[in-house]
């Protein structure tokens, strides 16, 4: 209770600096009570949500609503307070300037006002984050991007150079609001007519049922050598309490299943060749290994034991700290691993080919995008679906597309 009191006077703080830019620029009393009417309901509204809430329970698209409103009206309040307070920083100075020099002339009212303009220019500012989160929320979810990268490599199989690769990540189908946006998803991944399609995990967000209406959707995936899957952190249903263990343990088992009925082979600790022309590259799938707190079922042994060293190898491992900790420390060279798990944190900046910037940086290394250690690369796929903030703000949903050449780069 004490928490919540403290998160309230806080937030009414910044709610407070909030209004002062608000209200020099506004002067109908109307717009002033939908001001607060507004941030009443908002703030009122992610209390009633999370008041008492345990993760355990289960996250809601009712939770996901109320935290993202409330994200929309928090960050652009923030930035007015900081725009607001730095003029106070100005005016305090002068105030305490008048009060020793004008002295009674000034009839007591030493605090200069608020500059309209200071105003007008800290509310424009603030629109920007405000119309994005707004922008991610409604539309930037299922804004989906195809991303094509070219990885060039002298032992690669002559038979599979211009192998296409489509990967997807991080599906979290309980999540999903809007079935036509899903579906015209999977039909751009379709279009792609890569050979194989690979998904790296995390098909929901704690439960099978979350997956059912959507079954039908991703069965119409389709790739010439077929689909191929890992599971992700959330797909062994740790997030959530379960009456029983059995109810965990069924909760998995269908899961598999319904992957299965999909059309994916699921890769559990295994390994499967694709071949061409008596030609086979290796295709290597682990449970999940992350850092940290995660689970750490993937066996990189368990699941290389049935190929050879001198194979090309493609690896597919959910959370890229598993790449940076164990994979490419190896004595097998895996020559390519395909991980997801970060989604970017949903929220950045990117210039394709210039500057690419999220906060999820300062948590993993390696967390969206192509990168390269000791001649090894790993592919960081910025995910399919949303999780817990229902939107995407700068980082967009990804269908990734790689194209596998023999040979060196620039040659």
């Amino acid at each position: 209770m004490l928490r919540w009191a403290i998160f309230i006077i806080i937030f009414g703080i910044i709610d407070i600096y909030a209004y002062q830019a608000f209200k020099t620029v506004n002067k109908s009393q109307w717009l002033n009570i939908v001001y607060w009417a507004v941030s009443i309901i908002v703030i009122g509204n992610f209390v009633l949500y999370y008041y008492g809430f345990n993760r355990r329970d289960g996250f809601t698209h009712a939770h996901g609503y109320a935290f993202g409103f409330f994200i929309a009206i928090l960050i652009p309040k923030m930035f007015l307070l900081i725009l607001m307070l730095s003029e106070d920083i100005f005016r305090m100075p002068l105030a305490i300037y008048r009060f020793f020099t004008e002295g009674e002339t000034a009839k007591g009212n030493y605090l200069p006002s608020r500059r309209q303009f200071i105003s007008q220019i800290a509310l424009g500012i603030a629109a920007i984050p405000f119309t994005s989160v707004l922008y991610g929320i409604y539309i930037g979810k299922y804004n989906y991007k195809v991303l094509k990268h070219t990885l060039y490599f002298e032992d690669l199989p002559q038979a599979f150079d211009g192998y296409r690769i489509t990967q997807i990540s991080d599906i979290h189908s309980g999540s999903f609001d809007n079935m036509d946006k899903v579906k015209y998803g999977v039909d751009l991944i379709n279009k792609q007519g890569s050979d194989v399609i690979l998904f790296t995990g995390d098909i929901v967000n704690n439960k099978t049922d979350e997956l059912l209406p959507y079954v039908k959707v991703f069965n119409r995936l389709k790739a010439k050598d077929g689909l191929y899957s890992v599971l992700g952190n959330h797909d062994y249903g740790d997030y959530i309490q379960w009456e029983s263990t059995d109810a965990k343990t069924k909760n998995l088992e269908d899961l598999k299943r319904l992957q299965k009925e999909i059309g994916f082979d699921l890769l559990l600790n295994e390994s499967r060749f694709l071949e061409k022309d008596g030609e086979r590259i290796a295709l290597i799938g682990v449970e999940n290994w992350g850092a940290g707190g995660f689970k750490k079922a993937g066996d990189l042994k368990k699941a290389s034991q049935d190929i050879d060293k001198k194979d090309f190898k493609i690896l597919m491992s959910h959370d890229p700290s598993h790449w940076g900790q164990e994979v490419i420390k190896d004595d097998y060279h895996y020559h390519l691993t395909l991980s997801g798990h970060t989604h970017g944190m949903q929220f950045g900046i990117e210039i394709p080919g210039w500057f690419k910037w999220s906060p999820v940086k300062w948590r993993y290394k390696h967390w969206a995008g192509i990168y390269e250690d000791m001649g090894q690369y790993i592919n960081v796929n910025r995910g399919f679906g949303y999780l817990a903030f229902p939107g995407r703000v700068g980082i967009w949903p990804e269908i990734t597309v790689i194209e596998l050449k023999k040979g060196i780069a620039n040659t």
